[in-house]
């Protein structure tokens, strides 16, 4: 079965990605080829044993030249780039394919141990959300509204900024002001506008010309972007050489239980800076961007359907001591610890996946589980946004809000599906290393936001003086931003207890 996608390439991101829901809904699990202008030849897969081929066969699947050509002013430096040799484009994680991708996720790794991860939770993460509760309290007070997407940013921002490329036992300057990288910030616009701009660039064929024409602000962005990666490269560079000025590259390999800094590891395994300010610049956007846009589908799951908040309500109430709030920390947020909890950021990853569309090209004739048979230099498209709504996987009520799906009927307690089946974290060699941090991070913020704050949804439109209840859409980008935000009323709870965070 072929399906033509020229028709959709003007149209908006959201569009898009009901096509594809729409083809799976009529195709089911069987895959089906896919034509689209300046695209090679190409299928899309919908069977998790075919995903799963993709995940196993990493040497097989790569980024390719559709995807480089269209990304690398963002996430590389050379834009000289060898059609023929994948390793010379591809600077960051994000694009990189070969011995290049493995060094960064070597590095990668070791900044997401799990001890590192107990630190980001139990010394990082409580005084910045003190105060993003600050912030939240003055909009309480004041009555304003607030959009929650720009105040999740923030606070993912931050963090990412604090514990990947500054926090330094050498400094004088605490956690919180060694690194803050505000939302405000030139970078931070320039990044989320640039993200936006690319993200087009895969559906438009006319994109170089619209570019040629209207591509100012976009190079300006992507200048704003890389000058800050350089700057982060550079400082920590100084600030290597400051610890030991007899030593040409110091390191905290070794070192035990030491704290390992992001930008550090980096720069122990790679010996180009540029190369080291593409792969930084690559980890602050998955690490800030597709958490905090979790987050803000979360909330917005969360104000449509108020029954799951009064069992989270429940759940916190049943898990801590009566009478006090919850005492937030590592152990406290674990999935065993709050499995509503975690199953509700489950399952809203399932339905607004931050990447909701993945594509690889072939290295050489493949052919997968179903038969189908791929030629060198094709492509293969999946897509989560679309697989989270399969009723093939998920069953007759796949479009439907359930957090329950995901616990044991008989204990309660969180279950697994399989990456191929629930490929919104990737899946093989390339899943996401920032998932388990993306996952506490988020069961600890709903856990303290929920408890701590009622939230109203504000709708634009009203229809013979009642609200219209419009499904929130996405924006075009990489990744999946809400359009528009997500503006909210806040007022604190009455009668409850603050959550406690550790810190």
């Amino acid at each position: 079965m072929a399906r033509d996608y020229r028709e959709l390439q003007a149209c908006p991101r959201h569009k898009l990605l009901d096509w594809f829901t729409e083809c799976e809904h009529k195709v089911g699990l069987s895959t089906f080829e896919i034509s689209v202008p300046s695209l090679p030849p190409g299928i899309v897969i919908n069977d998790p044993q075919n995903v799963e081929h993709v995940f196993k066969n990493t040497d097989v699947f790569i980024k390719g030249d559709f995807f480089k050509l269209r990304s690398w002013d963002l996430f590389d430096s050379d834009p000289n780039w060898n059609r023929n040799d994948p390793e010379i484009v591809g600077n960051g994680i994000i694009n990189a394919d070969g011995d290049l991708w493995r060094i960064q996720r070597k590095a990668g790794l070791r900044f997401f141990s799990n001890s590192q991860l107990k630190s980001f939770i139990d010394d990082v993460l409580p005084s910045l959300l003190e105060d993003t509760m600050e912030i939240l309290d003055s909009a309480s007070l004041s009555n304003r509204t607030i959009d929650m997407q720009e105040t999740f940013l923030s606070l993912t921002t931050r963090l990412m900024g604090n514990v990947a490329y500054d926090v330094s036992p050498y400094t004088r300057l605490t956690p919180v002001s060694q690194m803050d990288i505000p939302d405000s910030l030139p970078f931070s616009q320039a990044f989320g506008f640039a993200s936006g701009a690319i993200g087009e660039r895969f559906q438009n064929p006319f994109w170089k010309l619209k570019e040629l024409l209207f591509g100012k602000r976009l190079r300006k962005a992507v200048m704003e972007v890389k000058q800050f990666g350089r700057g982060i490269v550079s400082g920590a560079v100084r600030r290597r050489k400051a610890r030991d000025p007899l030593l040409e590259k110091p390191t905290n390999e070794g070192q035990g239980s030491a704290k390992c800094i992001l930008i550090d590891s980096l720069l122990d395994h790679l010996e180009d800076h540029e190369v080291v300010a593409d792969a930084a610049m690559n980890y602050l956007s998955a690490g800030r961007d597709t958490t905090a846009q979790a987050l803000t589908w979360t909330l917005y799951l969360l104000l449509r359907n108020p029954q799951t908040v009064q069992k989270i309500l429940s759940e916190l109430q049943q898990r801590f001591v009566e009478g006090c709030g919850p005492t937030l920390s590592y152990s406290a947020v674990q999935p065993g610890s709050l499995p509503y909890i975690t199953a509700t950021f489950n399952e809203s990853v399932r339905l607004y996946p931050p990447v909701p569309v993945e594509l690889k090209e072939c290295t050489m004739e493949t052919v997968f589980p179903d038969g189908t048979s791929l030629p060198k230099g094709a492509v293969v498209i999946w897509v989560p946004w679309a697989m989270g709504r399969s009723q093939h996987i998920w069953g007759p009520d796949a479009n439907d809000f359930r957090p329950e799906r995901w616990l044991n009927t008989s204990s309660e307690q969180p279950i697994t599906k399989s990456a191929s089946e629930f490929p919104a974290f990737n899946g093989g060699a390339r899943a996401c290393i920032g998932k388990k941090l993306a996952e506490l991070l988020a069961v600890y913020v709903i856990a303290a936001l929920t408890w701590d704050y009622e939230f109203v949804e504000i709708h634009d439109e009203k229809l013979g003086g009642h609200t219209i209840l419009k499904e929130r859409l996405s924006q075009n980008s990489l990744t999946l931003p809400m359009a528009k935000g997500l503006p909210v009323k806040v007022k604190r709870r009455d009668k409850l207890p603050s959550s406690k965070r550790r810190g």
